[in-house]
């Protein structure tokens, strides 16, 4: 397999989905220490702590290694959140965070998620529908007030945790993508490695026996000084020893103990305790009389198991031992648990019971994965499991689906590409854990991989990942092409740059496949494409929108989401693209999309939606007759329907449709069209082209006319508008 090529040292990560850790931490923890402990929480200047680290080790430069997921929404600053992300403007900001880190001499290494752990799964759905909930008060507010909300209803943009590691690993720094949970391998490393500390918010850094504790939350980067949480302080405030924090973290509740499990064990430490203070919430007394509970037991495996019979743990008697052992790293001891027992956290996923038996194959694709390399393929091929969280979705707009049905063809091409559906009889189906209006999320949806139509068929994932020579680089390209049925449009993309052509791949995929995009959404689309390209963060940060639109909030996430099934077809297919190429900071930008959104529906003219640059003309009329003659190669025409400022304010749920839920079966089924359903592959006819470029012409003696009747001081719309269908 070529290298996959990027700016600085890398490019893309790979995970299987991106999502908030559920409960960072041990519950009421983190608020305790700050409350109660107070002794716990010391301000420090890590720019003094490094100087330090270097006396007293000479050999060993300061690091710190930074929990990814809990830091990003603490770096997204910029002002706008809801259009689809200020891409730009994020990427600056983390360059200004690495700088500071670097001009004191201190080395970053960012861990991500990689895996959502199955006893971690019913935790991540439920939240998934809290998320849900908080995503429809968001539209709400936008259909009623026509603006962002502020701070205190902030969600992430759609696919930051993503697109921040491929951020990060263009900046030339370390990133790691886990093979579990990410909190353990952090810890485990930072203790490995003699690092100064780890970067998050966390609790769970309490109780691990690693390195120190810093805060993100109250980091001041001007001056790079934080809050560093004290495990020693904590334990002389509880009257604990380092060795009780995995016993006392259990017993309030973790991921592998459920706190449900333990009310009653909570009850009957909170009547015998003498710590019980009115002045405290019940949670922190029950921090307190756990602690008094635990500090007289002897510390033994004995004691544990007394605990674990005393227990209400049901069928499994040991889920007291595995939450204990869940926080001893490689090569300590806890006198709680035998020393013949080894943490299984430190075997990952062994390929025996992988979908993937090609040792090659799958060696290549577990490094990239590690290294942040590729996107999502890993989970694929090792355990045929894929899960995708929210988006800024609005469930009450009918016209366009979830952006998990919208790209789920595409996938089941991609599928068949990486596992080689079909080979030997063989045709593996792969579970998905995709949100979207309509799914309950109570099992996987089993997805049938479909193969893509190309001529010859689909090659091997040992000739796109391992083979060299430019007769390759055409099947790979082709290849990536065919998920999106592009195939037949390899010459006229391959003449483009290289990140225009790839969201022409994507927006053409996507005029086909929603029947309610307009021609006025692709005018928006293509002048943001177009005008992006000389705006810098700054110029970007400036632009001020008069108003928000639901319905172009929802669009920017669905573009933004498909920018990672790019993602992950480029990295099945062997990198016909840069990743880097691939990047939403290459391509999008929310607000100068609200931009063009609005005033291409308000019917403006070409050149004020490119904003009077003539040198943009042309690339306008020829990217958009592209797409135009793509769709109608596929019998889908793109009508004008200009929506004014007749803003979407609709509250009421789409009904539910089960054929959402219907999957891909032949080689292109629009799922939200269904006059198309069902419309077989061909290749363009001559009178089609001719057809065509008519029609082109006809748009072109239109525009003139607009103008025409614009300099007389007449209303008119932009291209084929209402009148002139």
């Amino acid at each position: 397999m070529r290298e996959p090529a990027h700016a600085g040292s890398g490019s893309a990560g790979s995970d299987c989905c991106e999502f908030w850790r559920s409960a960072m931490g041990i519950k009421g923890l983190q608020g305790f220490v700050a409350r109660v402990c107070p002794d716990a929480c010391r301000t420090v200047d890590l720019r003094e702590m490094a100087e330090k680290h270097r006396i007293d080790h000479p050999d060993s430069p300061p690091v710190i290694v930074v929990d990814a997921m809990s830091c990003v929404k603490h770096w997204y600053t910029p002002e706008s959140w809801v259009c689809g992300g200020q891409w730009r403007e994020y990427l600056a900001i983390l360059e200004d965070f690495i700088k500071a880190f670097m001009a004191a001499g201190i080395k970053l290494v960012f861990y991500f998620d990689g895996v959502v752990e199955e006893k971690k799964l019913d935790e991540w759905i439920k939240r998934r529908f809290q998320n849900n909930k908080e995503i429809a008060r968001i539209f709400q507010f936008i259909k009623t007030h026509r603006k962002q909300p502020g701070r205190e209803m902030f969600t992430i943009p759609s696919a930051l945790p993503t697109f921040t590691r491929f951020a990060l690993k263009s900046l030339g720094q370390k990133t790691v993508c886990t093979l579990q949970e990410a909190d353990f391998e952090v810890a485990a490393y930072g203790l490995q490695h003699n690092c100064m500390g780890i970067l998050g918010q966390d609790s769970d850094y309490l109780i691990y026996n690693t390195c120190p504790y810093f805060s993100i939350e109250k980091l001041h980067l001007d001056r790079l000084v934080t809050v560093m949480y004290s495990r020693e302080d904590l334990c002389r405030a509880l009257g604990l020893s380092l060795t009780h924090l995995p016993l006392f973290a259990s017993l309030l509740g973790n991921d592998v103990v459920p706190e449900s499990l333990l009310e009653g064990f909570w009850q009957k430490c909170l009547v015998t305790s003498p710590c019980r203070n009115s002045g405290y919430n019940r949670r922190t007394n029950i921090l307190l009389a756990v602690a008094n509970y635990i500090s007289k037991l002897p510390c033994s495996y004995s004691s544990l198991k007394h605990l674990e019979e005393m227990l209400p743990l049901g069928s499994d008697k040991t889920l007291l031992s595995q939450g204990v052992e869940s926080y001893i790293l490689p090569g300590q001891h806890s006198p709680w648990i035998l020393p013949n027992i080894t943490n299984c956290q430190m075997f990952p996923l062994q390929q025996q019971t992988a979908m993937c038996q090609d040792k090659e194959i799958f060696q290549l694709a577990k490094e990239q994965h590690i290294q942040s390399e590729n996107y999502t393929i890993f989970n694929i091929l090792s355990n045929g499991e894929i899960k995708c969280s929210n988006s800024l979705e609005d469930e009450c707009d009918r016209e366009i689906p979830g952006q998990a049905l919208i790209y789920r063809p595409a996938r089941q091409h991609i599928y068949s590409v990486l596992l080689e559906s079909g080979k030997d009889g063989d045709y593996p189906v792969v579970k998905e854990w995709f949100v979207y209006f309509g799914n309950p999320l109570r099992q996987p949806e089993l997805i049938k991989p479909v193969q893509p139509s190309i001529p010859g068929g689909t090659p091997s994932l040992k000739t796109l990942w391992f083979a060299k020579g430019p007769d390759v680089e055409k099947q790979r390209y082709r290849t990536f092409l065919a998920c999106f049925h592009l195939q037949d449009e390899m010459e006229e993309l391959q003449a483009l740059e290289a990140p225009v052509a790839a969201f022409c791949c994507l927006l053409a995929y996507l005029m086909m496949q929603v029947s309610s995009l307009s021609l006025e959404d692709l005018n928006a689309f293509v002048a943001l494409i177009l005008c992006l390209k000389g705006k810098s963060a700054a110029q970007l940060a400036g632009l001020q929108l008069a108003q928000v639109d639901s319905r172009a909030v929802h669009l920017g996430a669905v573009i933004v989401r498909g920018l990672t099934t790019l993602l992950m077809a480029n990295s099945a297919c062997g990198f016909p693209f840069r990743m880097d190429d691939l990047m939403p900071w290459e391509v999008f930008d929310g607000k100068l999309f609200q931009e063009k959104y609005q005033r291409s529906h308000r019917g403006c003219s070409m050149e004020e939606l490119l904003e009077g640059n003539e040198s943009l003309y042309t690339p306008f009329q020829n990217l958009k007759s592209f797409i135009c003659k793509v769709c109608m190669a596929k019998k889908r025409t793109i009508q004008s329907r200009p929506r004014g400022n007749g803003f979407f304010t609709g509250t009421r749920q789409r009904e539910y449709n089960p054929r959402f839920q219907q999957t891909h079966r032949s080689s292109f089924v629009p799922p939200y069209h269904n006059q198309m359903r069902g419309f077989p592959r061909r290749n363009h006819q001559p009178q089609e082209d001719f057809l065509f470029s008519t029609l082109t012409f006809v748009y072109a003696i239109v525009e003139n006319m607009d103008r025409d009747i614009q300099t007389a001081g007449e209303d008119s719309t932009f291209l084929l508008g209402k009148d002139n269908k």
